[in-house]
């Protein structure tokens, strides 16, 4: 019967120790699948913040290119419209005369213009109004102006 109970003892040894073995190796497990998801969420935090900078640097990147295309397309305006100024020629002396009068008599009436809707404008309005048509005027003045400072008028 000593060898029974032996036996028996040597059993339920063995089965509590492979019990302990498989609880060590579940509890084991489980730490590991923790790290393993900690890893990966630390993983897709790092592309995650990676597209939204690469997504910025191509927002900026895009931003750039069209505020290049807008100033090469009022570079490009600009060339034209003085080309075609210098294309004219000469014609008559009362046309030259007139030609030579259109930009002064615009200009004054832009600050004239300015004037009045400073002084009649309706208070909430006035501010925007005033803004634009200063801008015009100014615009006017320097780009009317600019380019007649070298050009001398033949006799």
């Amino acid at each position: 019967m000593g060898e029974v109970i032996s036996l028996a003892a040597s059993a339920a040894g063995g089965g509590v120790f492979g019990l302990v073995g498989t609880v060590i190796g579940r509890v084991a497990g489980y730490f590991e699948q923790r790290q393993a998801q900690a890893h990966e969420q630390v993983r897709w935090q790092h592309e995650a913040q990676l597209l939204t900078l690469q997504m910025d640097a191509r927002r900026e990147a895009a931003e750039a290119e069209i505020r290049q295309a807008e100033t090469a397309g009022s570079w490009t305006g600009l060339a034209a419209s003085i080309e075609a100024d210098a294309a004219i020629g000469d014609s008559y002396a009362w046309v030259n005369a007139v030609r030579a009068l259109t930009r002064p008599v615009l200009t004054l009436l832009l600050w004239l213009i300015t004037w009045l809707v400073y002084t009649s404008a309706p208070e909430p309005e006035q501010a925007k109004i005033v803004e634009t048509a200063t801008f015009a005027a100014t615009a006017a003045t320097l780009w009317w102006f600019g380019d007649r400072g070298t050009k001398r008028m033949a006799r």
